[in-house]
């Protein structure tokens, strides 16, 4: 089974001093053989050339049975699985997407490879499930919230979906949690490589009630003269 030889490939590379290295990084949720990305993501690519002739359906059942493991290299391959399938997507994926996200999604790792990727670009295919992700701002999960913002940065580089991004914002703003805080900082910071005089105007607006966290994360990539007037205090 595929599946079996993926598994004994990547406890080939385990390298424990990375493993220790990657939860000091990651912290939270993430369970880890110890296998270094580029390497994870070349037994990625050569698998999926031996899968690829098979249906969307099978190769989203395989990657459910990578993400059952709970380890972060099956998670990998899995979401660079479905990202690769990008050209096949269909509205009703969004409803086993969305899943995966409540189920497999623990950290900050998992969450940003898979929103960035398959996610985000399901949904620069299909904005109407748009707000849908505006609901995930309002979730008891964390990294549903995080995701909110996470997964619009794939349009946004695309030049997509302004106005979305600054209203996800919005309903973000005040959340307490530092890794939501991050994630939505994120989001602007991309925005800000295309409309830097928008995001600035965003920020000034709202840089009284925003963590601190967020600004410093939405304001990096601004001239230093700009982010020298978002950071001072009025």
């Amino acid at each position: 089974m595929i599946i079996q030889e993926i598994r004994q490939e990547i406890l080939k590379y385990i390298d424990n001093e990375y493993r220790d290295s990657a939860r000091r990084f990651i912290k939270e949720g993430i369970t880890l053989h110890g296998v270094k990305t580029p390497i994870v993501r070349k037994i990625s690519q050569k698998y999926f050339s031996k899968i690829r002739t098979k249906t969307k359906e099978d190769i989203l059942h395989l990657c459910e049975d990578l993400l059952e493991f709970d380890y972060s290299e099956e998670k990998t391959i899995a979401f660079d699985w479905a990202f690769r399938l990008k050209g096949k997507y269909e509205p009703s994926d969004f409803y086993m997407f969305e899943s995966w996200l409540k189920q497999y999604v623990s950290n900050w790792g998992a969450c940003d490879d898979f929103c960035t990727h398959a996610f985000g670009a399901f949904i620069f295919q299909f904005p109407e499930f748009r707000p849908k992700v505006k609901h995930w701002t309002k979730s008891n999960n964390r990294w549903l919230r995080r995701a909110s913002a996470v997964v619009m940065i794939y349009s946004i580089r695309r030049d997509k979906y302004l106005n979305t991004i600054f209203k996800i914002a919005d309903m973000l703003l005040l959340d307490q949690d530092y890794m939501v805080q991050k994630g939505y900082g994120w989001m602007l910071k991309d925005a800000s490589n295309l409309y830097p005089e928008k995001v600035f105007r965003y920020v000034m607006r709202h840089k009284q009630k925003m963590p601190r966290t967020a600004l410093r994360y939405a304001i990096e990539k601004l001239s230093p003269g700009l982010r020298k007037k978002a950071m001072t205090k009025d």
